[in-house]
């Protein structure tokens, strides 16, 4: 099992069509085989200028995390978002012990 924390810095003014983009690919990711859990998240009490999303994800394998990140629907949502956010930073957990 891998768990994934992605955290996305948006541009001004482009919030909400950046999540509309994330959230129309949530359904697919979410039916993808390997995917254990896919959840958009903002910071507790964030105010609503802040420019921060984070995807927190559980797959089943590295193997199932790189089908999906290999995906075609993920190539066209990297695509879609490329010009709305100013950066990323991705990281991939596995469970010790």
């Amino acid at each position: 099992m891998v768990h994934v924390i992605a955290r996305a810095e948006i541009k001004p003014r482009c919030m909400e069509k950046f999540l509309a983009v994330l959230n129309g690919n949530v359904p697919t990711v979410r039916a993808e085989a390997g995917c254990i859990r896919y959840e958009v998240c903002r910071p507790v009490g964030a105010a609503a200028d802040d420019p921060f999303v984070f995807i927190v994800e559980t797959w089943e394998s590295e193997a199932a995390l790189k089908a999906h990140l290999d995906s075609a629907h993920m190539a066209a949502y990297r695509a879609a978002i490329k010009d709305l956010r100013c950066g990323s930073e991705v990281k991939v957990l596995a469970p010790i012990g």
